[in-house]
Formats: C-alpha cells, sequence, structure tokens
C-alpha cells in the first residue's frame, strides 16, 4: 500500500467517525427533544385534579413515565380502564405511594454542582403537609392502610440491589405526630430468636400491616431476611430467608416478594414469588422474568409490578397464586397505588 492510499484510507476512516460520532448526537439529542412532545402512539395525557382520596370507582395512580409536557407527574386513571386517558397533576416524584388520602412523594432537588433529594408527605389534593431531607437516591416508599404511617428507602451509598456494594436508609414517620425513626438500623434485631448485631445490616422496602406492625427485608452476612418490624417496641425480627422488597396482601396472609434463584445472572437474579405467612410456603408466580421492584396487590389475588419498556418502564401483572401468564397493564408507568 502506497502513502498516498494510506493517507486517503485515514482519511476516510476519520470522516466515517466523525459522521458516526455526529449522528449520535444528533440522534440523541432529537431523542432527548422528544420526551417533551407527546408521542402519537403514547397514551393520553392531560392536565386536570387528582386527588388521594378513595373513590369508587376505584382509581389507580401511577408515575407517568409517557414523553412529553407531563413526564414524571403522578396521574390517574379508572382502575377498570388502565389504559385510558391519563390525568397528571404536575406533582413530580421519582418515587410515589397512597392510602386513605396520605401521599409519599420522593423528589430530586437539583443544584449547581449535585442533586440532593428529600421526601414529601401530602395530604389529600396533594399539597404538602411536611417535607423530610432524604440521605440519598430514592428506591422504595410505602404509606400504611390507614394512612398514618409512611416509609420511605434511599441509597446511600450505590445505586442497585443486584450486587453487594450498596447500603440504604430506611426511615418512618407517623403523619399524627411528624415523629420519624430515620433509620431502622437503630431497631433491635431478632435473629433465631437472639439479638443480632452487624456493622454490615441493611434495611428495605418496608411494607405496613397497620400502624404498628410492618414487613421489610434484612441483609446481613451476604443473606437477606424477611423481618417483622414493630414500631412501638422498636424491633426487627426475621422470619424466612431470601426475602427482597416484601409487599402485604390486603388480607395479611402473603407477602409478595423478589426472590435470587440459583443459576440465575448475577445481573438478573431476581424472580417473583409469594410467601404464605403462616406456613411460609413459597410460590413461584408464572413471571419468569427477572423484577427489580417491589411489587403491588392489585387486590387478594393480583400483583402489579414494574418491568423496563420502551420509555423507561411498563406495568405489568400476574395471579399471586402461580396459575395464569403475566400481561402487560400499563405502558410508560411506575410506582402504582390503587385508592377506593
Amino acid at each position: 500500500m502506497t502513502r498516498t492510499t494510506r493517507l486517503l484510507t485515514l482519511l476516510v476512516a476519520v470522516l466515517l467517525l466523525g459522521a458516526v460520532g455526529t449522528g449520535a448526537v444528533l440522534h440523541a439529542a432529537h431523542r432527548s427533544g422528544m420526551k417533551d412532545e407527546q408521542q402519537a402512539d403514547g397514551p393520553t395525557v392531560r392536565s386536570g385534579t387528582v386527588s388521594l382520596r378513595p373513590t369508587a370507582p376505584r382509581r389507580l395512580l401511577v408515575r407517568n413515565l409517557a414523553w412529553g409536557p407531563h413526564r414524571d407527574e403522578i396521574a390517574t386513571v379508572p382502575a377498570d380502564d388502565p389504559g385510558g386517558p391519563r390525568t397528571a397533576s404536575g406533582v413530580k416524584c421519582l418515587r410515589f405511594h397512597a392510602a386513605a388520602g396520605t401521599g409519599v412523594c420522593l423528589q430530586a432537588v437539583h443544584g449547581a454542582l449535585a442533586d440532593t433529594y428529600r421526601a414529601l408527605v401530602l395530604d389529600a389534593h396533594l399539597r404538602v403537609r411536611h417535607r423530610f431531607p432524604a440521605p440519598g437516591i430514592p428506591t422504595r416508599a410505602r404509606v400504611s392502610p390507614s394512612g398514618h404511617l409512611v416509609a420511605w428507602t434511599v441509597f446511600v451509598s450505590g445505586d442497585s440491589y443486584a450486587g453487594t456494594n450498596f447500603s440504604t436508609r430506611t426511615a418512618v414517620v407517623d403523619t399524627r405526630t411528624w415523629a420519624i425513626d430515620d433509620n431502622l438500623e437503630a431497631f433491635r434485631v431478632v435473629k433465631d430468636g437472639h439479638t443480632y448485631h452487624a456493622a454490615d445490616t441493611n434495611i428495605w422496602g418496608v411494607t405496613f400491616a397497620d400502624d404498628n406492625r410492618f414487613y421489610a427485608t434484612l441483609a446481613t452476612g451476604g443473606r437477606t431476611y424477611l423481618v417483622r418490624g414493630d414500631v412501638s417496641a422498636r424491633t426487627l425480627t426475621t422470619l424466612h430467608a431470601n426475602v427482597e422488597c416484601p409487599s402485604l396482601s390486603p388480607d395479611g396472609t402473603r407477602v409478595a416478594y423478589k426472590k435470587r434463584v440459583e443459576g440465575a445472572s448475577p445481573d438478573a437474579p431476581w424472580r417473583l414469588y409469594v410467601l404464605n405467612l403462616r406456613t411460609m410456603k413459597e410460590t413461584a408466580t408464572a413471571e419468569s422474568r427477572t423484577l427489580d421492584d417491589q411489587a403491588l396487590w392489585s387486590d387478594d389475588h393480583t400483583l402489579v409490578y414494574a418491568l423496563p419498556g420502551d420509555y423507561g418502564s411498563d406495568l405489568w401483572t400476574v395471579p399471586a397464586d402461580g396459575t395464569g401468564t403475566a400481561r402487560r397493564l400499563m405502558r410508560s408507568a411506575v410506582a402504582p397505588a390503587y385508592l377506593g
């Protein structure tokens, strides 16, 4: 190959790389700009009044992920028509949950140098009742059935449960007094009938039974456990191993959770299971894909959860008893809550 040929080849390669780079930048810019435009094939989303009061018929609240001016806002649809037009509230949250006229909204506060985070307790009209600083990236949120207690979990370090290099902080607030337990790791842990202490303890994923009892995940020694929490006694008691992000059924008899299964990829380790709290019998659901979410019970028989979708996440549903098949419930949505 002559020197001239080598130079021409190099020039063509540089031009091709430049064209590819320019195309990638333009594509990214176009895709970013599209987030502010409602998509022709996406759900209809309009501004309106959103209430957290229980209603009849039931309504479904979500964090709307459909591209357009209402992306990330809390929106509502009829529970029996989840694919229908959405009413957007104007309130943006990274994580959200609501019950009995109380909501919890975890938000990012964008700063010049870095983002900070906060937890907002909302009334039935989505007005802020109280603000709390949050020490990390929001990941889980729940409200008790009465609306009297709210809980949230954030990543203090790390941003995924898939590995072991992360640290969480979970808080519980009483909305009647604004008393806060800002770190459930201060509770006494009872493991195998004995008080347990360890520096590597992490707690996340609260799900409430009532205004005193709750369930959550405790991680220590490379393993995870379902724990039963007692707010007044300030205790966490281990019940069952290999349980993450529990969600208590409305009748209080079962917990849905993600379980690490043998042979799965370290990047996709979980499957959706249900645990009977009386017999401790586990049932695998028909959802065979990995999920990193805290499932929600839409009733005593059905689970709702998020999986990755074209515009962030979609909501899926599957029977809790291991029968049936998983089906998509709602596109471009996450953080569901049922009212009514």
